[in-house]
Order: C-alpha cells, then sequence, then structure tokens
C-alpha cells in the first residue's frame, strides 16, 4: 500500500533551557492509504503530541513529516490550512464546536469553506448525522447537546468530505460502548475507502479494530504489534471485531 503519512525523526521539545520539556524524541511512523493505526501508551507519553504534529497543526523541533510525499515544511501556513481543511479531519478530545453554529452547521462548515454550495453541504451534513444517529439533533447548538452527542458530531465533522486522513484522539470517550462501535465501524468503513487513519487510545478494546497497534512511553515509539491479522479477519459478518 501506498504510504500517505510519514514522520521521518521527529522529536518536539517545548521550551529552552532548563525549563525545556521534550515530548517526542526521534519518532518514526508510516501510515498507508486505508490502514487503520492505533496509539497507545500512558498518559504523558507523547500520543496527543505526536497526533497534532502529524496533522500539521504543530511543528516539529527536529525531523519531518510528509503527507503523500510533500514534506510539509515545504509548505506555505496558507498551503498547510488548505491541506488540513482538505485533507485531514480531526477529533479532538475538547471536541472544538463552535458555540455559535448547530450541529449540522459545524459538519458542514468546513465543505462550505472550501467552496461547495451551502444546499449540497447540508445535505452531506445531514447524511452524516443520520449514520450516527442524530438527525433530529441537526439545528441544535453544542450546549444543548451532552457530551456524548458533541462527541457524535465531532467525529461526523471529522469525516465528512474527501479526507484522506483523519486523526483521533480519544474518539469514543465520551461515548457508551454500542455508540462507541457505530463510531469504530463508520471509521472502519471510511478506511476501506481509502482514508488513513490514526487514533490514540488507552482502550485495549478500541484499539482491536486496528491493523497496526503502536505503543508510546517517554516520547518513544517502543513496540509496535500487528498481532491484529487486519480488520477483515477481525470483523465479524456485522461488522463488529470478534471477540
Amino acid at each position: 500500500m501506498t504510504a500517505l503519512l510519514e514522520l521521518r525523526g521527529v522529536s518536539k521539545t517545548y521550551g529552552a533551557g532548563a525549563a525545556a520539556v521534550p515530548a517526542l524524541h526521534g519518532v518514526d511512523l508510516c501510515v498507508a492509504t486505508g490502514e487503520l493505526v492505533a496509539v497507545m501508551g500512558p498518559s504523558g507519553s507523547g500520543k496527543s503530541t505526536l497526533l497534532t504534529i502529524a496533522g500539521s497543526l504543530e511543528k516539529p523541533t527536529t525531523g519531518e513529516v510528509l503527507f503523500d510525499g510533500t514534506p510539509l515544511s515545504g509548505l506555505s501556513p496558507n498551503d498547510r490550512a488548505r491541506l488540513r481543511r482538505r485533507h485531514i479531519g480531526y477529533v479532538f478530545q475538547d471536541f472544538n464546536l463552535l458555540a455559535g453554529l448547530t450541529a449540522v452547521e459545524n459538519i458542514t462548515m468546513p465543505l462550505e469553506l472550501d467552496g461547495l454550495k451551502a444546499k449540497q453541504a447540508r445535505k452531506e451534513g445531514m447524511r452524516a448525522l443520520e449514520e450516527l444517529g442524530l438527525a433530529d439533533r441537526a439545528g441544535s447548538f453544542p450546549d444543548e447537546l451532552s457530551g456524548g452527542m458533541r462527541q457524535r458530531v465531532a467525529i461526523a465533522r471529522a469525516l465528512i468530505g474527501q479526507r484522506r486522513l483523519l486523526l483521533a484522539d480519544e474518539p469514543t470517550g465520551a461515548l457508551d460502548s454500542d455508540t462507541g462501535e457505530g463510531v469504530m465501524r463508520l471509521i472502519r468503513s471510511a478506511c476501506r475507502a481509502g482514508t488513513a487513519a490514526v487514533l490514540v487510545t488507552h482502550d485495549a478494546q478500541l484499539a482491536s479494530w486496528a491493523d497496526r497497534v503502536v505503543f508510546v512511553r517517554d516520547g518513544l515509539v517502543v513496540d509496535t504489534s500487528s498481532s491484529f491479522e487486519g480488520p477483515e479477519s477481525l470483523l465479524s459478518s456485522d461488522g463488529e471485531p470478534e471477540r
């Protein structure tokens, strides 16, 4: 499979001198088109920093990030913003929904910013909400939704459009088990259609949906497990992991 995302010798240090705090040390990671990779490790191990650097929200202190073979360091700020808007979907732990927009408006905003007509964007947004069981809350504002509902809206926003890379930080953390599995089925479906995905998680059950699990400790990749034989061998006929 073709590599979509590559991290080459990526290190990140916050601060300088005696106040310097190292977060990542020489991390190498390659994620192929259509691959689902889970990143696991204890709190403070550098998982979330890895995710923000992979999505060009932060720059590495040293090393390089490539998207579809293109080094991100060679892109202008505008080009990086365009790349994020068009090709990368994010799910943040705090959701990052805009309080003044309804659920469907939060979802469709990236499409409209990229030039899609409002009517068509809304149609796409409603389809995404229906898949996550939230069509009846399309007109609700974020503060009118539960934490689990806000999480599903954030996931719908991340997956809408032709996103080539999904980056998710604990994407099912605010969801019950049934809804969480529904979200993972949606992500697995996106991967089968060609989206690459990187999920940060503490949950081994969530990681069982992945093609590969990368373990991070103290800013270092300490192990990579390919004990999961891939999504098709893990999934039962109804699209859930075999228990």
